[in-house]
C-alpha cells in the first residue's frame, strides 16, 4: 500500500471502532469508506456485532453485502414511525473530497452525493473519513462542486452556474462513451470555482436553479472528521451540531 492508502485504512478502522452494538448506520461511498465497511464486516463475523447499514449507492451496497454487513432501506428503518426529535440513524460514515476549517465539505467524485446528503441529514453523528491531503483552508480551491442535473436541463444549469462564477464541465465516463450517469439516471456538471467564500449561500443558490437535483456542498452536516496521517495516526476533529 502507498502512504495515502495506509492513511485511508487507518481512518477506516478508526471509524469502524466507533460503531456500537445495535446501531443503525449510513454507509457512504468511496475508497476510504470502503475500508470502514470491510472492518465492520469483520466485527460482525468475529464479534457478533449487531448493526444495520443504509447504503448510499449501488457500489456501497455491493461492498457491504460482500463484507457481510446487514443492510436496510430507509423504509425498513421506519422513518414514518419514529418521533421527529429522534435521528433515525445513529451514525453515518462517509468520505469527502475537501474538508474546510468549519467542517464544510465538498463531496461527489463518486457521483453519490445526493443520496449521501440525505443519509447524512438523518444521522445523529456524521463522521467524515479523509487523509490529510483533503484538508483545505478554503473550499473550492482544489476540487469542483459536483451538481447533479436533469439531462434536458444541462445547458440551462451550466449557464446559471457560470452566472455564479463557476466554470462548469459535464463529467464524462472513463470507460464508456458519453457522460457519467448517476444512480438516479441523471448527469453531473463539475462546477469549478477559484474558491468559495460563502459555501452556505452558494449551496442555496445552486439548489434554486431549476433542473438541479442536488450538489456536493455539505454545510453544517459533519459532526466529526477523522484525518489519517503517517504511522497509522488518526486525528479526530469534532464540531457540535444543533438540530431543529
Amino acid at each position: 500500500m502507498t502512504q495515502q492508502e495506509d492513511a485511508k485504512r487507518s481512518v477506516g478502522h478508526a471509524a469502524a471502532a466507533l460503531v456500537e452494538d445495535g446501531m443503525s448506520l449510513g454507509l457512504g461511498t468511496g475508497s476510504t469508506t470502503a475500508f470502514a465497511i470491510e472492518a465492520l464486516g469483520r466485527r460482525v463475523r468475529d464479534e457478533g456485532l449487531v448493526i444495520r447499514g443504509v447504503p448510499t449507492s449501488f457500489a456501497a451496497e455491493r461492498l457491504a453485502r460482500e463484507a457481510g454487513v446487514p443492510l436496510a432501506s430507509l423504509d425498513e428503518i421506519g422513518l414514518d414511525t419514529l418521533p421527529t426529535s429522534r435521528p433515525p440513524l445513529d451514525l453515518a460514515l462517509d468520505g469527502a473530497d475537501e474538508v474546510g476549517p468549519e467542517l464544510g465539505l465538498i463531496k461527489g467524485r463518486g457521483a453519490a452525493h445526493v443520496r449521501e446528503k440525505v443519509v447524512a441529514s438523518l444521522a445523529a453523528r456524521f463522521v467524515v473519513l479523509v487523509d490529510a491531503s483533503k484538508e483545505v483552508e478554503r473550499l473550492g480551491t482544489k476540487m469542483p462542486v459536483p451538481v447533479e442535473v436533469l439531462p434536458f436541463a444541462e445547458p440551462a444549469v451550466a449557464r446559471a452556474l457560470r452566472g455564479l462564477g463557476a466554470e462548469p464541465e459535464l463529467r464524462m465516463g472513463e470507460r464508456k462513451d458519453g457522460p457519467v450517469v448517476t444512480d438516479q439516471g441523471l448527469w453531473i456538471l463539475d462546477a469549478r470555482f477559484t474558491g468559495i467564500d460563502d459555501p452556505g449561500g452558494l449551496g442555496a443558490a445552486i439548489d434554486a436553479i431549476p433542473g438541479v437535483l442536488g450538489h456536493g456542498l455539505f454545510v453544517g452536516l459533519a459532526t466529526d472528521v477523522l484525518v489519517g496521517g503517517g504511522d497509522e495516526q488518526v486525528r479526530h476533529v469534532v464540531r457540535s451540531r444543533e438540530r431543529a
